[in-house]
């Protein structure tokens, strides 16, 4: 079975590389016994973006989709001294939810959170000059990511990274006749970001405890 096989080098991995942290798994928890859906991003996949934080000295970071808040937890962890994370949720459950998890992890001092509609938030921080922010992670609902590209463009810098989660869906994202409005979503923000000249790209696909899917990255080029 490929997906027992891909949760026990999952489990493998972890045991090797990710010291034991009982404060995630209580987040873990936490959103578990609200009834917020287990699609956060693996221990192995939050370290990534951890370390992506770190590497590029990011300062300023910017998440839209908070869900149970654990990726932004991650993320928050790596900031320097006087860094800080902001990450938009529409969902009063989750933000609740998330917002208590940033309580427990004790990040609550470095993240903020806003409520509302992304697109809405994210026209806001335009109109406001919130940027610009060194590292956008995308992980909110599919049918808008190009929506969400388009919005954030202009509020990153040369040299700021962009991620975005579940680029793959399972391989269906090859299939352009797909039923899945997610699954065109997919395709319609791969398509456009193909075509900004902004930006240079790559992809991965992943398997593990979330199942075949994968992450993009994407960085802003130096104007020219």
């Amino acid at each position: 079975m490929e997906q027992d096989r891909w949760s026990q080098v999952d489990a493998y991995l972890e045991e090797r590389l990710l010291p034991p942290d009982p404060v995630l798994k209580e987040v873990l928890r936490a959103s578990d016994q609200a009834g917020l859906p287990p699609i956060q991003v693996s221990a192995l996949q939050g370290r990534l973006l951890g370390l992506l934080v770190e590497a590029i000295g990011a300062r300023a970071v910017l998440e839209i989709g908070t869900l149970g808040g654990y990726s932004a937890i991650c993320m928050a962890r790596s900031l320097p001294p006087g860094g800080r994370l902001l990450t938009l949720e529409v969902d009063p459950l989750h933000a609740r939810v998330a917002q208590e998890n940033f309580q427990r992890a004790g990040v609550d001092d470095r993240v903020r959170l806003r409520r509302g509609p992304a697109l809405e938030s994210l026209r806001a921080l335009q109109a406001e000059a919130a940027g610009p922010f060194d590292l956008v992670f995308l992980d909110a609902d599919k049918e808008s990511y190009t929506e969400y590209l388009e919005a954030s463009l202009d509020l990153l810098h040369p040299g700021s990274l962009l991620v975005a989660d579940n680029v793959v869906w399972e391989g269906e994202v090859v299939d352009p006749a797909s039923p899945d409005p997610r699954v065109q979503g997919i395709r319609r923000f791969l398509d456009r970001l193909s075509r900004e000249p902004r930006l240079t790209a790559t992809a991965m696909q992943t398997v593990g405890n979330k199942g075949h899917d994968g992450f993009l990255l994407a960085r802003v080029l130096p104007a020219r």
